[in-house]
């Protein structure tokens, strides 16, 4: 389990790619204190497993499905991530719970100043926008934010200058694609009260809930 906050931003040593999958080499300085090969860390919001060490690069194997959920495909030599181990037992819960486990992407449609901080815009489909409520947590490329607004098909956050000088946010801009991962506690909602009772979409709307 994570917590959405960041440690350091990394950077891609070097990417073998197979057929559908792929081997990524991160490098980084803060996670390497205590890192060990089997342990977890999320790049970029999404939980790999550390299979080889070296001084301060990990290796890390990445199948297909993770390539089709994420941005991982994207990256290059070169690009920045941001990097964050498991969450001890005795650490501080900053952020929110995420379990490294992309629920899908996003597209970045705006960046806009407003003061010290920035709006950044992410449209994304009916499958993501779902469980995105105002004021609730989203992880966008693992960074654990606050929905500042929500519309049809995009939500909005604002980034305060320690998030953006700390990750990679605004280094994004517009069209480019990020991985989203939604507040886990609403999927349980779902799960428990509509589709183990029997309730439908259908059935609440006919009676005006």
């Amino acid at each position: 389990m994570f917590t959405g906050i960041i440690e350091e931003v990394g950077e891609i040593a070097a990417i073998n790619h197979g057929t559908m999958s792929c081997e990524l080499t991160v490098k980084g300085s803060i996670i390497f204190d205590d890192i060990k090969i089997g342990d977890s860390v999320a790049v970029n919001g999404v939980c790999l497993t550390a299979a080889h060490i070296f001084t301060n690069t990990f290796t890390a194997d990445v199948m297909a499905e993770t390539m089709r959920r994420s941005n991982l495909g994207l990256l290059k030599k070169g690009s920045k991530v941001n990097l964050e181990r498991a969450m001890p037992a005795n650490g501080r819960f900053g952020g929110h719970i995420v379990s490294g486990h992309i629920d899908g992407t996003g597209f970045v449609q705006l960046l806009l100043r407003e003061g010290n901080a920035v709006w950044v815009t992410i449209t994304a489909d009916d499958t993501i926008i779902k469980y995105i409520v105002q004021k609730g947590s989203i992880a966008i490329d693992g960074i654990s934010l606050t929905v500042a607004k929500v519309f049809k098909d995009a939500f909005s956050v604002s980034i305060i200058p320690h998030t953006a000088s700390e990750t990679t946010i605004l280094t994004r801009r517009c069209g480019d694609k990020v991985n989203l991962e939604c507040d886990i506690i609403g999927k349980y909602v779902e799960k428990l009260t509509i589709k183990s009772s029997g309730l439908t979409e259908d059935f609440l709307k006919k009676y005006n809930f």
